[in-house]
C-alpha cells in the first residue's frame, strides 16, 4: 500500500512538472521571434530609440529580433502595416483614419507627436502667393498623406476642390525635386522636406495653418494588438522613455536628430520646434479635431458617400495601452 501510494506521489508530480514546463513553453510562444517596427523622418523619438537600442534592449530577455524599417510618408508605413511587413507603424491619424475607412482593421494607440509639420510652398521665382491662385495649377503631393489633407482643407477655405487642381503624386522627396525644377505650380509636404527646400533653394512658404494638421501615432493591426498586447504594451513603455528623455534634452534631442538625418542644425531645430510631445494619450479634443478633419475625405469623395466617418475615428481609437503605460505606478515614480 506505501508503494502504491508513492507510485501516485510520484505520479502526481510529473503531471505538474509537464504541465509547468508546457505552460512554461506556451508562454514563451506568446511572443513572437521578430518584431518589425519603423522609423521615420516625422517621429524623431523613433530616432532617438533606434540609436540608443532601447527596443534591443527591452526584448533581448525574451530572445526577439527587432527589424527596422524605413517610413518615407504615412501612406507607406500602413501600406506595411497592411501587408504584415510592419507589426507598428507611424502615421498621420488621418491617414490611419482614411485606411479604417477603407476596410483595414488597425488601431490608433499613441501621439508620438503632436504635430506642425505640413505646410505649402512655391519656387522662389513664383508669381504665386496664396492658395486662393492655386485653380487650373499643378500641385505636387503624396495622395493619402497627412500633406495631401492638408492641402484639400487649405483649398476648401477658399472654395476651391481637388478637381480645380492638378494634384500630382509623387513623394515628398519627389515633390521636392519637381518644385525645384519647375515641373509642378506648388507643393503640399511636410518637415524636414520644406524647411531643406526653403534653405537650399529658397523655395517660399505660402500657407501655413497650426489647425489644419492632425497628430502623429503609432497605428497597430488588432489582429496584432489581440495576439500580443503585452509587446504593444512595452513598446509604448519604451516610447514613453524617449519621450521623457525628448524633454529633459531638448538640445540633445536636436543634434541627435540633425546628426542622424544629416540635416543643417538649423533645419532640425525647426522641425523640433513645430512639435509637440508633452501628451501622448489621445483625448477628447483630440477625436473631435480627427472627425473634423476627416470631413474633408467625404466632401472630396475619398471615401463612399455613405461612411459613417465619427464610426470609423471611435473604430480607431485604442487608448488602453497608453493609460495602461502611464498610470503603471512604475511609470509615475520616473
Amino acid at each position: 500500500m506505501h508503494c502504491f501510494f508513492k507510485r501516485v506521489v510520484i505520479s502526481i508530480c510529473t503531471v505538474i512538472g509537464i504541465t509547468f514546463i508546457l505552460a512554461k513553453d506556451v508562454s514563451a510562444a506568446s511572443l513572437p521571434t521578430e518584431l518589425s517596427v519603423d522609423y521615420a523622418d516625422y517621429n524623431p523619438l523613433s530616432i532617438v530609440i533606434k540609436k540608443f537600442n532601447w527596443l534591443e534592449k527591452e526584448f533581448q530577455a525574451d530572445n526577439m529580433k527587432i527589424r527596422w524599417l524605413f517610413s518615407p510618408s504615412s501612406v507607406i508605413a500602413l501600406n506595411n502595416l497592411n501587408t504584415n511587413n510592419l507589426d507598428m507603424a507611424s502615421s498621420a491619424i488621418v491617414s490611419a483614419a482614411l485606411n479604417r475607412a477603407d476596410g483595414k482593421k488597425v488601431k490608433a494607440v499613441y501621439i508620438f507627436a503632436r504635430t506642425e509639420f505640413s505646410s505649402i510652398l512655391v519656387c522662389r521665382n513664383s508669381p504665386i502667393n496664396s492658395v486662393s491662385e492655386f485653380k487650373g495649377k499643378r500641385i505636387a503631393t503624396p495622395p493619402g498623406n497627412s500633406s495631401h489633407f492638408f492641402l484639400l482643407r487649405a483649398m476648401n477655405e477658399v472654395g476651391l476642390h481637388k478637381d480645380d487642381v492638378v494634384i500630382v503624386p509623387l513623394e515628398h522627396a519627389e515633390g521636392r525635386v519637381a518644385l525645384e525644377k519647375n515641373e509642378v505650380d506648388a507643393w503640399s509636404s511636410i518637415q524636414p522636406h520644406t524647411s531643406l527646400s526653403q534653405l537650399e533653394a529658397g523655395s517660399r512658404e505660402i500657407y501655413r495653418n497650426p489647425r489644419f494638421n492632425t497628430n502623429a501615432t503609432l497605428i497597430v493591426s488588432e489582429d496584432f494588438a489581440r495576439k500580443y498586447p503585452d509587446v504593444v504594451t512595452r513598446v509604448i513603455k519604451v516610447y514613453e522613455r524617449a519621450r521623457k528623455w525628448a524633454l529633459r534634452h531638448p538640445d540633445d534631442l536636436e543634434n541627435l536628430y540633425a546628426d542622424e538625418k544629416k540635416l543643417p542644425l538649423l533645419v532640425a531645430r525647426k522641425v523640433l520646434s513645430r512639435l509637440d510631445f508633452f501628451n501622448p494619450v489621445i483625448d477628447r479634443n483630440d477625436i473631435a479635431m480627427v472627425k473634423d478633419a476627416s470631413s474633408i475625405l467625404k466632401q472630396e469623395q475619398l471615401v463612399s458617400p455613405d461612411t459613417d466617418l465619427d464610426k470609423v475615428v471611435d473604430d480607431l481609437i485604442d487608448r488602453s495601452f497608453t493609460t495602461k503605460v502611464l498610470f503603471n505606478p512604475e511609470h509615475l515614480n520616473q
